[in-house]
């Protein structure tokens, strides 16, 4: 029985190993059939992959509880915040606290909408030199790119969507009351009493969050790449980073 168990997982790792071969064999050979891409291919290439990651990211975040139910982006009280918050749960008051989390994601996920266009313009904007430093660069180089060209815009569209979410469900009073309350306690660190700022800003990070995990798949998944023009392009990349 113990030699039929030994011969099985020999099989099985003998499997394994010559899969990953071939995986790789049929990505060299991808490589060498499309040939290397023209300038317009590698700029339109690239460009199709940002427009893919960046409105799945948008999508997926936009979507009812997209930040509330996402452990990496979720959206808590504001360190500074998180005394006051402790204090409060101190004193039974549990389904207040979790109500004002609720409402400072549900209104990251209202303003999320707004980001799509904005990136599809940036994209529009690259120039020769953008598109190859970002295919050839770090892993993270178009979640930075678009970190240097969008964020003021995200700002701007994101805040007054979140304000008007906030406000909706009393999140911004309640929130601005208890800070003014806990500012007025000595020696205490104060508490940044504008809420839509803090919910502005986690709502923007955990759009890069998302970005960056996007472009990573594309760049290590060869499944990622579902165009023969993405596969092209960064067979391409891969080829000159070797």
């Amino acid at each position: 029985m113990r030699s039929k168990i030994l011969s099985l997982t020999a099989l099985l790792l003998f499997i394994t190993l010559t899969s990953c071969d071939t995986l790789s064999q049929v990505a060299n050979a991808t490589t060498q059939q499309l040939g290397n891409p023209s300038t317009l291919e590698i700029g339109n290439g690239l460009k199709q992959a940002l427009e893919i990651g960046t409105g799945k990211s948008s999508d997926q975040l936009s979507a009812v509880n997209g930040f509330l139910k996402n452990a990496e982006v979720k959206i808590l009280f504001p360190p500074e915040a998180q005394k006051a918050e402790k204090t409060l749960r101190g004193l039974g008051l549990n389904s207040l606290c979790d109500n004002v989390i609720t409402s400072l994601n549900h209104a990251a996920e209202d303003a999320a909408v707004q980001a799509k266009p904005i990136f599809v313009n940036a994209i529009k904007q690259m120039t020769l030199k953008d598109v190859t430093n970002i295919l050839l660069g770090n892993k993270d180089a178009a979640t930075q790119y678009f970190k240097q060209t969008t964020t003021l815009q995200l700002s701007g569209k994101f805040k007054p969507v979140i304000e008007v979410s906030l406000n909706k469900v009393g999140a911004t009073k309640y929130y601005t009351d208890a800070a003014q309350a806990y500012n007025k306690v000595p020696f205490v660190s104060k508490i940044n009493p504008d809420i839509s700022d803090y919910v502005t800003q986690k709502a923007i990070d955990g759009l890069f969050i998302e970005i960056a995990k996007e472009e990573l798949n594309i760049r290590q998944n060869l499944g990622a790449r579902s165009t023969p023009l993405l596969q092209k392009v960064f067979a391409f990349a891969d080829k000159q980073k070797k």
